[in-house]
């Protein structure tokens, strides 16, 4: 069923879908994100989050379907909302030549960030790699690169963050600092925050949707509450692994993509 676009979604997609020949990358989908809150889009490799994360930053052209971000039709109007959006990914390489100070020097231009040098400070106070801001990005190990991606992405203060694995690499003590710091950012900006991340415990503590992905589909959607009390478990983690194994009752009526209840009624 499409969902109608919602004049608090800051995304608002319908009917969106990806084929490559015949294979359907992403199958049709469709969803909302209410301004300044915090979506989790979940599912195994290759259900298809990736693609739509691309979707939505106009990197990728959809075959059917409809994107609208910050209330600007995608398809026909994207240079007018990018500089109000960013995205961060620890799997995407910056330049690994150019120091960490030249590469975030390269973004801040690019969005015309007023007080550059300053804007760049204060991320790396914030995110506490002041003392890599002269090392080339190739000599970063994989924790320095996360927080320097995540730079990256806040350089221009966005309204919409889009995040792949923001605290991949990152150890138990750094990733929850920087959970407290999306958390923050996002209170303190009224920012929208939709993020991919296979660390389950992460999106229980940051989000307030989680959508479902399989192989291109989304098969359930709700609160990560909502979604441990329907499928009987004790945490989202079991959810996840019911749901990739087709396992329990629920699993299966999410699969079909019919409602819970009345597979278990």
């Amino acid at each position: 069923m499409s969902l109608e676009p919602h004049p608090a979604a800051a995304i608002a997609v319908t009917g969106l879908a990806k084929h490559y020949d015949a294979v359907a990358a992403v199958a049709g989908i469709d969803f909302t994100v209410p301004a300044g809150s915090v979506t989790a889009l979940l599912g195994g490799n290759g259900a298809g989050k990736t693609t739509t994360l691309a979707m939505l930053l106009g990197l990728l052209k959809p075959s059917a379907g409809s994107i609208r971000v910050l209330g600007t039709d995608m398809l026909r109007d994207r240079h007018r909302v990018l500089a109000r959006m960013n995205f961060s990914s620890p799997y995407v390489d910056l330049p690994h030549r150019l120091t960490v100070r030249q590469n975030l020097r390269v973004f801040a231009q690019l969005y015309a960030v007023p007080e550059m040098e300053k804007r760049i400070e204060q991320l790396a106070r914030e995110l506490d790699f002041a003392a890599l801001l002269e090392r080339p990005a190739g000599q970063l190990s994989a924790g320095q690169k996360t927080r320097v991606a995540l730079a990256k992405a806040l350089i221009n203060t966005p309204e919409l963050l889009l995040l792949d694995e923001p605290t991949a690499s990152l150890d138990p003590d750094t990733a929850d600092w920087v959970r407290g710091l999306l958390e923050r950012y996002r209170q303190e900006r009224n920012a929208t925050i939709l993020l991919a991340s296979h660390n389950m415990s992460e999106v229980e503590r940051l989000c307030q949707q989680v959508l479902m992905m399989k192989q291109g589909r989304i098969v359930d959607r709700g609160t990560p509450a909502e979604l441990i009390a329907r499928y009987g478990r004790r945490n989202l983690e079991e959810v996840f692994l019911d749901i990739a194994r087709n396992q329990g009752k629920a699993a299966q009526a999410a699969e079909q993509q019919q409602p819970v209840e009345e597979k278990t009624a």
